[in-house]
């Protein structure tokens, strides 16, 4: 909840901390073990970029979102609640328990999260420290909403009286520019650096893609699948570890027109600048869109219009992308009274890319959570295939690395809204190494070497901030 809507907006760190501090122990010095609530604090401050204070806090803990299209970014520190789980959860129980939380009387607060791209495979060395699924409520918050900056502190009561001397100890702790406003706008004109990596290792290499995809004509030709989603890890190795802060200050500002996204585990930070939307809601309102279909952007305005039309004139990614419309479709309209779909596929032009884009929306019936939409909405055929199933069995079978969070939904969950992404576009930093994942959706008419180079255009948005070109498929 607000101080004081009418309050000087803060201009140095002390007084940052010094009025946190006040605040809190207005509210917990007094304990109340009947008070069952959560409550914001919530200190308009001098504007600064969220990723620059983000990066100035100890490694543990540190999240990041930003909606695609939303004038709005919050990054995030700390922990005041977490619910977690190392195999698939019991959706109807973790709804259960995710409402009784966020329906406390008091403020309305986000947990933000994700899930691994396959709840029914345990992880291996590369996802280490992910657990199966994550929600976390911050503990500390920048939120900053168009010219507006917020210093927030979520409390959870009554289980944070427990936690009061821990929790004035974090406050201490955090940490701000010396001098205020001014050696911020320093701060941010230093532009972000990344070292240059040292090596590269493809899983697979071109030959073993090329088999892959060669299998996956097989299986369609014998009608056993009609598509499949095969992706690429992209190992890169450093002599100096990189800053996963900088690679995602550097990512957001090279990726306009994305959700950007960044959670920390024991063992690594996992960040990423997805084009792709879940689903989004408000009250029963939901919207979902079907991504699927690919081509670069043009180095002129006239190559630019050619790639346009190539894609939208394309029988193999209008087949394609059908696949995923239609599934999206048909579990929305089990979940919904009614459902609208587009009937034509129009294009989503990115700094880097473009691909087709369908929008599915309807209202959904009463008693329908967003666990509902996390049980049944992912993989959709844009990460997986059709038929699901042994779509999944053929991505086991041929990918030697576990996807983890990769094409996982990631996002957060409020009282009355939620959103979701799908996490594309994205690596984990784990030390001095950085993955990166991305893949090609595989119909009949699929080609090895345009599939591999649709693969590198993807991942151009990272590459290029580290000053590599793609790797061509030869």
């Amino acid at each position: 909840m607000p101080i004081d809507e009418h309050i000087t907006i803060v201009d140095s760190g002390k007084e940052l901390r010094q009025k946190l501090l006040s605040a809190i122990q207005k509210h917990l010095d007094a304990p109340d073990p009947r008070i069952r609530s959560l409550v914001r604090i919530e200190v308009p401050i001098f504007s600064m970029d969220p990723l620059v204070w983000l990066g100035m806090q100890s490694d543990s803990e540190r999240m990041y979102w930003r909606g695609r299209h939303a004038d709005d970014r919050v990054a995030m520190f700390g922990v005041a609640k977490v619910m977690s789980g190392d195999s698939r959860p019991e959706y109807p129980d973790l709804a259960r328990e995710v409402d009784d939380f966020l329906e406390r009387p008091g403020a309305d607060l986000r947990l933000y999260g994700g899930m691994r791209f396959d709840l029914d495979r345990n992880a291996d060395h590369d996802w280490y420290g992910f657990p199966a699924w994550r929600f976390v409520l911050p503990r500390f918050e920048m939120h900053q909403r168009g010219k507006h900056t917020l210093l927030c502190c979520n409390l959870v009561l009554p289980e944070d009286y427990a936690v009061r001397d821990a929790l004035i100890q974090q406050v201490q702790e955090l940490c701000f520019p010396d001098s205020g406003q001014e050696k911020v706008q320093q701060q941010e004109k230093k532009s972000p650096q990344v070292p240059k990596p040292v090596s590269r290792v493809d899983n697979p290499g071109f030959e073993g893609w090329k088999a892959q995809v060669n299998w996956s004509l097989d299986a369609f030709h014998r009608d056993l699948v009609d598509k499949v989603v095969l992706a690429r890890r992209v190992d890169f190795s450093f002599q100096q570890a990189p800053d996963p802060v900088s690679l995602l200050h550097i990512l957001e500002d090279a990726t306009p027109n994305c959700f950007h996204f960044l959670f920390t585990s024991q063992e690594g930070v996992f960040l990423g600048a997805t084009p792709e939307r879940l689903f989004f809601r408000r009250g029963r309102e939901v919207t979902s869109e079907a991504v699927a279909g690919t081509r670069p952007r043009g180095e002129t305005s006239d190559d630019d219009q050619a790639y346009m039309a190539s894609l939208l004139d394309s029988e193999k990614d209008q087949r394609e992308h059908a696949f995923v419309r239609e599934r999206i479709r048909d579990v929305l309209g089990g979940l919904c009274d009614s459902v609208s779909v587009d009937e034509n596929a129009t294009e989503m032009r990115l700094a880097q890319g473009r691909h087709l884009v369908s929008r599915v929306s309807g209202r959904l019936r009463e008693g329908v959570t967003d666990f509902h939409l996390l049980e049944q909405l992912p993989p959709t055929p844009a990460v997986g295939g059709v038929p699901t199933e042994i779509a999944l069995e053929a991505i086991h079978s041929l990918e030697d690395f576990d996807r983890g969070w990769y094409a996982g939904p990631v996002g957060w969950i409020g009282r009355d809204s939620a959103e979701f992404a799908v996490a594309l576009r994205c690596g984990v930093v784990r030390g001095s190494q950085l993955s990166l994942f991305s893949g090609a959706g595989l119909v009949q008419g699929s080609d090895p070497g345009s599939e591999w180079i649709e693969i590198e255009q993807k991942i151009t948005d990272f590459t290029k901030i580290i000053g590599l070109e793609i790797r061509t498929a030869d």
